[in-house]
């Protein structure tokens, strides 16, 4: 017997569930993306210099061969988790436009449970990567600043605030689709600070001794075994995508051909800057290399300042959409009950005040712990893993278990199984290993420190 409370706390979730899925079903009468929208938007979210910024720290915390391995093996199972999400967008006939839907259409025996999990590891996810980001836009915009006015008085926290209040008034835009031209300035802002810090890093390793270069993994075994879990956080963060069904639900029909058009287009744009700017990066600098490969450049400085100008295009336009989870759920929340008001005014006033509120979070958060390594490692290993490496295989699992057990389908699934059991310890030890870093810097920063 099923007790008489969780039998209406079940009703009480599909109706949840029904009214949110009637929403976006209207929503979706307006789709007219395409699949170079879509890839704007897959790119803005993935390829951020937040996200590939840490990979030559990264792999110099994990030496040539398991660093080399780690990056090429997160790439490609990143790319075909991707393509299962887009391939499970009409698996059962119905379209699946939120997390939400897919997991309830999947896992509807656990449907409690995976959707609280689910909508958990989604806000995490968001709620991380928008502070650390912000921790990087903050650090861009000083360092512009500082190119001008070396003896300035303004601190990080200051630019951490400016950026805060640059994304509040993009915040009042009313979805994904509406940012579309802004995420095709952020794509072409995420191959320029590719191009133009790829080059730089170039012309500064050929400039140091090579002899002087070292490659060794320094400090006691714990520091490096710490390190290395710390790194392997960081690569899954540099991959983080909590926003596939979103995108798909822009997209015009055929939504799926075209979301797999425009999520292969936006891994060209990923591999190209990513593998070349972790490889130069850690050749040039060996394990001396920063957490943020800005900060070991220096010269020329022309070239510095544009790098930091095109960080921050890009990461106002991903901080947008990784904030879009969160408003629609205030949305849903204030906006749908009867005592909200109707009036366009009264609606843009509620956007408003919880768009205030959450920036001012995100900012406060960031501005008191500017420790940027930390939030990506932490924030790679228990929201993007679980959510971008592990669901997906999950669910694919789940949805296609009754196909014929061909050689291809077999493959598929030890694929599969291989997937959820690698990233699964990556997300267990990519937490140790953040977790240990962020109480180290506790203890030697202050907090609200100008980094």
């Amino acid at each position: 017997m099923v007790p008489s409370s969780a039998k209406t706390e079940e009703v009480e979730t599909y109706n949840e569930l029904d009214r949110e899925l009637q929403q976006q079903q209207q929503q979706g009468k307006r789709r007219q993306g395409t699949w170079k929208h879509a890839a704007f938007h897959v790119a803005t979210t993935i390829a951020t210099p937040a996200a590939y910024a840490p990979l030559p720290f990264a792999l110099a915390s994990l030496g040539w061969p398991f660093g080399v391995s780690s990056l090429v093996s997160a790439t490609l199972a990143t790319w075909y988790s991707s393509l299962l999400i887009a391939s499970l967008w009409k698996w059962d006939g119905n379209k699946h436009v939120t997390y939400r839907n897919l997991a309830h259409s999947i896992f509807a025996r656990r449907i409690s449970n995976i959707l609280n999990l689910r909508k958990a590891r989604q806000q995490v996810a968001s709620l991380g990567n928008n502070i650390a980001i912000h921790i990087a836009a903050g650090s861009s915009l000083k360092a512009v600043y500082k190119y001008y006015q070396s003896d300035g008085t303004l601190t990080l926290q200051h630019f951490i605030i400016f950026f805060g209040a640059f994304e509040l008034s993009l915040s009042q835009l009313p979805d994904i689709h509406s940012l579309r031209w802004v995420n095709g300035l952020c794509t072409f802002s995420t191959v320029g600070f590719a191009a133009t810090t790829i080059g730089v890093t170039i012309y500064n390793g050929r400039k140091i001794d090579r002899k002087s270069v070292s490659y060794s993994l320094h400090g006691s075994s714990s520091a490096k075994t710490f390190r290395a879990f710390n790194a392997l956080g960081a690569i899954a963060f540099s991959f983080g995508d909590a926003m596939l069904p979103e995108i798909q639900n822009t997209v015009k029909e055929p939504a799926r051909r075209n979301m797999y058009k425009g999520v292969s287009a936006a891994y060209t744009v990923i591999v190209l800057s990513y593998w070349l700017l972790a490889f130069c990066g850690y050749w040039a600098f060996g394990s001396e290399v920063q957490p943020y490969i800005v900060s070991s450049l220096s010269d020329p400085k022309w070239t510095i300042i544009m790098a930091n100008l095109f960080a921050v295009i890009q990461i106002s336009g991903c901080f947008q959409i990784y904030c879009r989870p969160t408003y629609a759920y205030f949305e849903e929340t204030l906006l749908s009950k009867k005592t909200a008001s109707h009036s366009p005014l009264g609606n843009k006033l509620i956007r408003l005040i919880f768009t205030s509120v959450y920036i001012v979070i995100i900012t406060l958060i960031a501005a008191a712990m500017p420790f940027f390594g930390d939030f990506v490692s932490i924030c790679g290993a228990i929201g993007f893993t679980p959510l971008d490496f592990v669901f997906p295989a999950l669910a694919y699992l789940k949805a296609r278990r009754e196909r014929r057990n061909t050689g291809l389908q077999l493959c598929l699934k030890l694929l599969n199984f291989a997937i959820v059991g690698w990233f699964s310890v990556v997300a267990v030890l990519g937490c140790i290993g953040a977790i240990r870093f962020i109480i180290e810097d506790i203890k030697t920063y202050n907090f609200f420190h100008d980094m």
